[in-house]
């Protein structure tokens, strides 16, 4: 553990927030429990009125959202500037997509990786995948002005 990981480490239900390669801040949840770094990266999400792309990767989804290290650690439902909210609906297993990683070295082909089959915010899909005609209409993640 380092100071910059230990929020990774700790109570589960924080966003951990940190610099990729110095460039990107990448949007993670801390998971599982403390003392074993447990946490899942949100690499996507789909913004009300927006381009559908907008947010269609981990550095564009904290670009456009203004997240930095300053989330960093903040509570998941504290619903003060970013939060997560329950959605409208939940998705069925048939609705969601589940296949490996991108940008890792290791544990390359663990299908660690979600999401909606419906959404054309999704940062790469599945080989064989084509993107939807739909359109999604709801925000699971909140940004507060």
């Amino acid at each position: 553990m380092t100071s910059s990981n230990k929020v990774l480490f700790g109570e589960p239900g924080r966003f951990y927030v940190y610099k990729c390669f110095g460039i990107h801040h990448c949007l993670n949840v801390v998971t599982d429990r403390e003392n074993f770094a447990s946490g899942v990266l949100i690499r996507a999400i789909f913004i009300s009125n927006k381009n559908e792309r907008l947010a269609s990767g981990p550095g564009l989804l904290t670009k456009a959202l203004g997240i930095d290290t300053s989330f960093n650690s903040h509570k998941i439902f504290d619903k003060k500037s970013l939060w997560i909210a329950k959605g409208e609906s939940t998705p069925e297993p048939k609705d969601l997509i589940q296949t490996t990683r991108i940008g890792i070295s290791k544990a390359k082909n663990i299908k660690w990786r979600w999401y909606l089959k419906s959404s054309k915010s999704v940062s790469k899909r599945e080989k064989g995948d084509k993107t939807p005609h739909l359109k999604i209409s709801s925000n699971h993640l909140s940004l507060k002005a």
